[in-house]
């Protein structure tokens, strides 16, 4: 393997490609639109083997991945923004048949008004679809998470969301390893789905059929269940992909804790914003002053435990949210404070940043650090 300055979307084509995918759909939205172009581009000029059939909608894409899952064949979309809510009664369908469907959203503003920019409020309102969500910081970590992603979701029978924020990794170029394709067919062997699982004319079935009362809800147990389960088999996995591609996925695939060992004060994030609060924390950590950061890679599971053992001795905690829910507070934010009822003595406060593309500074983390030491617990909204 070798290090390659790829530009963050032809990263994720690269490795989907490597991945033994069978078939791929998606409609194209900015900034998702070089994936699916270099994915068709690979597929016209005979580099890849998967079918690629191009949707007349992010609904028809959701539809078409789906159909395809449902016949025991590895498949992958992706999206963002309005197109990830026009696929959002796919997604529910996707998850409820338990079919491992991996999708990448270029994280991006929601309308209105139009922004094209990032933020992260796409995916978090899909949050209680049934599929696992995973953020990454970076595109290595991005190209990382696909590959945990697809075996991850075909042991658990569940499909996953691979999130990287829009632009700012999508169209950015950094240096990326794309593992061999003999690498990953050891860590991530070809699909064989249980039989029974599947549609097959020779096997007829029905999958996500009407349910009765009496059945509807423990089916949706089973779901919620084996959602929190997946977060031992993340733990698991990530302990595989260290020892197969000699690189860590945060601390453990679930977490990454950054200075937090003896921090005072500890900033909470997913995504690409991770990287510049590490500056941060380093910055302020010159001048004597305790900050560490806790980096949220996987959302969905919730990973309350790690959580609360990492926060555990922390006297202030500013959750900072590229997304809010309106009427309450940022939406990492009402999680971690779940998480920690009457478990942490913590100050817990939500801060909102980067909300249709706009800058996070390293300024911008500085008045966090700041601002969560004042008086009062509102939720702030914090510019350059």
């Amino acid at each position: 393997m070798s290090k390659q300055i790829l530009e963050g979307s032809h990263a994720v084509a690269e490795i989907i490609k490597r991945l033994d995918v069978g078939v791929v759909s998606a409609y194209p939205i900015t900034p998702q639109t070089h994936i699916v172009e270099d994915l068709e581009k690979m597929k016209a000029d005979a580099e890849a083997e998967f079918e690629y059939i191009r949707a007349e909608s992010e609904f028809a894409a959701a539809s078409i991945v789906l159909g395809s899952s449902a016949t025991g064949v590895r498949t992958y979309t992706a999206t963002c923004s309005q197109g990830l809510l026009l696929m959002a009664e796919v997604l529910y369908c996707i998850a409820g048949m338990r079919l491992p469907v991996v999708l990448t959203c270029a994280n991006r503003a929601v309308s209105a008004p139009i922004s094209i920019w990032n933020d992260q409020q796409d995916a978090v309102t899909v949050r209680d679809s049934g599929w696992i969500q995973l953020y990454g910081e970076t595109s290595q970590e991005v190209v990382d998470l696909h590959i945990l992603a697809y075996k991850l979701g075909e042991k658990m029978q569940l499909p996953v969301i691979v999130n990287m924020d829009g632009f700012i990794l999508t169209h950015t170029y950094e240096p990326v390893e794309i593992p061999s394709p003999e690498k990953i067919k050891k860590f991530l062997p070809t699909y064989k789905p249980d039989k029974d699982r599947i549609l097959d004319t020779n096997n007829p079935r029905s999958l996500g059929t009407f349910a009765p009362p009496d059945q509807y809800m423990e089916i949706r147990q089973e779901l919620f269940e084996d959602l929190k389960k997946s977060q031992a088999e993340i733990k698991k996995l990530a302990a595989e992909f260290k020892k197969a591609f000699n690189r860590n996925l945060g601390s453990n695939g679930l977490i990454e804790e950054y200075k937090t060992k003896d921090a005072e004060i500890v900033l909470v994030a997913m995504g690409s914003v991770c990287g510049t609060i590490k500056e941060v924390v380093d910055q302020q950590r010159k001048k004597g002053k305790k900050v560490g950061l806790l980096k949220i890679i996987s959302f969905r599971p919730f990973p309350d435990e790690e959580i609360i053992k990492s926060l555990s001795k922390v006297k202030y905690i500013a959750v900072i949210d590229k997304s809010i829910s309106c009427g309450t507070e940022g939406v990492l934010a009402s999680d971690i404070k779940r998480a920690a009822y009457k478990k942490l003595n913590a100050k817990i406060q939500s801060f909102i940043v980067g909300l249709g593309g706009r800058d996070v500074s390293q300024k911008v983390i500085g008045k966090v650090v700041t601002q969560v030491k004042e008086s009062g617990n509102s939720v702030r909204f914090v510019n350059n």
